[in-house]
């Protein structure tokens, strides 16, 4: 690396310019050949007849932002930070102007590279990332040269929670918050909260779980069965669900507890597809294929959100006074994920820093070593797969709940692999990079959910830059657990 860097330094600046312009037209011709027949042409339907449209225009557009994003992502590699920040700030007021003209004066839309208004849009967060990206590299920098030492973003991850608590609290009362803009938010903690349990396996101890989804799936059938059979409301019914889902990650444990690695992924697979299975087959208790209909909605301490209560009975509109709106039981279903999904964190950043959580942490590290001090590894790797499990049969509890229908198909191996992508993409252990994580592979390809296929195309390119720009995840530094006394955080 020293080697790299010095020679790096001795080569003018018009030698490493000339390079990056090569490596730039290359992977701009790259991106010419996977898209010229993805995008470029459309199949559409008319009068029975199958017609094709061209859009060169999308695909010029594409390969030069991948030209220009390639080039400014090296420059600032290369520590030319300025001439980077100045060319995304330029680019990024021209497509800004271009975009609000658009709006007053419909003309203008001609000049815009796509069809849809949410991806022209999403293309400012090329521009800003490189801005933002320049700026956090110049600080460190400075920071550096006056104290000798790297400022790491551990820092500041006290206040970015605190950021996006305030920002999670005011979302729904923002201007442009419509329902569906909340609908993605809510569906975004919840898999924020099976990211965060499933953190507690994979993350704190160790153990590679593949048939996460099955807890997910016990919590919400324990929910729905209990609530059409037994007339059970959701409070009630919420820690039965965790308590069951709990219970069935003790019976998982059982049979892993000598595997490891790639043998234990394997068997919780199977379990993961045993329970679907079991979902699909066990006909006149879960419904089989159609699944669990009508499905109790939960209240806010008893009072409903319908718009003509029976007769007696205080909906949430009347008790308070106010106008019946729809948008009533979506906030209130928001703050409720909320409110679990921040539970769930609360629990696990104390539980780590409790004997039991050091545990998992050691039991992560070296197994053999954790029997050597004494550590039972049967019961520290039972208690991680039941809290992680308790905290997906919440999660799965609150899915039934908010969809009022559920049925096997909500619940494939694809929702495992998700989840345990949001908590690897994130950074294993970080509770901040899960967040993070969640947002962009749950919550922003949500947006382009109209591009239909190319929604997926989307979904893959994020996961393979994340991979490619931050192999370790998002925000792969975490905190110790325990400090020596004397030492602070951040000194080395």
């Amino acid at each position: 690396m020293i080697a790299r860097a010095e020679t790096r330094a001795d080569v003018p600046a018009s030698g490493v310019l000339a390079s990056l312009l090569k490596r730039a037209a290359l992977a701009a011709g790259v991106a010419f050949l996977l898209t010229v027949g993805i995008v470029g042409f459309e199949l559409v339907s008319s009068t029975g007849e199958l017609e094709y449209h061209t859009r060169f225009g999308s695909i010029v557009v594409t390969v030069a932002a991948v030209f220009f994003g390639y080039l400014a992502m090296g420059l600032l590699q290369a520590g030319l930070i300025w001439p980077a920040i100045i060319g995304a700030v330029v680019v990024g007021a021209v497509l800004l102007f271009v975009l609000v003209g658009s709006i007053r004066d419909p003309s203008l839309e001609r000049f815009l590279p796509y069809e849809s208004s949410i991806v022209d849009w999403s293309l400012l967060m090329f521009p800003v990332g490189i801005v933002l990206r320049g700026l956090w590299l110049f600080g460190k920098a400075r920071s550096q040269a006056k104290t000798g030492r790297i400022a790491g973003s551990r820092r500041y991850s006290g206040w970015l929670a605190w950021a996006l608590i305030g920002a999670a609290l005011v979302l729904p009362f923002m201007p442009f918050a419509d329902r569906r803009l909340v609908d993605i938010a809510t569906l975004t903690l919840t898999y924020i909260m099976l990211g965060w349990g499933l953190n507690i396996v994979v993350g704190l101890a160790g153990l590679l779980d593949l048939g996460y989804v099955a807890f997910y799936a016990v919590g919400a059938y324990s929910y729905a069965l209990l609530s059409t059979n037994y007339g059970l409301g959701f409070w009630v019914c919420l820690p039965l669900a965790g308590a069951l889902a709990a219970t069935f990650g003790i019976l998982l444990g059982f049979p892993v507890l000598r595997l490891r690695g790639d043998y234990l992924a394997i068997v919780t697979l199977g379990f993961g597809e045993m329970i679907r299975i079991v979902l699909i087959n066990w006909y006149w208790f879960t419904g089989g294929p159609n699944g669990i209909n009508n499905v109790a909605r939960p209240s806010f301490f008893g009072l409903d959100f319908d718009r003509n209560p029976d007769e007696g009975v205080a909906a949430f509109h009347t008790f308070f006074g106010i106008e019946y709106s729809p948008m009533q039981r979506v906030v209130f279903l928001y703050f409720l994920i909320l409110a679990c999904a921040l539970v769930t964190n609360h629990f696990t950043l104390r539980i780590r820093k409790m004997p039991l959580g050091r545990a998992w942490e050691a039991l992560r590290e070296d197994e053999t070593a954790c029997r050597a001090l004494g550590i039972n590894p049967t019961n520290t790797k039972l208690t991680a797969f039941a809290f992680g499990a308790m905290f997906a049969g919440f999660a799965g509890s609150f899915f039934a709940a908010r969809q009022g229908f559920i049925s096997p198909e909500s619940f494939v191996f694809l929702e495992s692999a998700v989840i345990l992508a949001i908590v690897v993409l994130g950074g294993l252990g970080s509770q901040i990079g899960i967040v993070l994580a969640a947002v962009v592979l749950i919550g922003i390809p949500e947006f382009f959910r109209e591009l239909k296929d190319y929604r997926m195309l989307a979904f893959g390119l994020g996961m393979v830059l994340i991979m490619v720009w931050r192999p370790g995840g998002l925000l792969a530094h975490r905190d110790p657990t325990m400090l020596l006394h004397g030492r602070k955080r951040g000194r080395s």
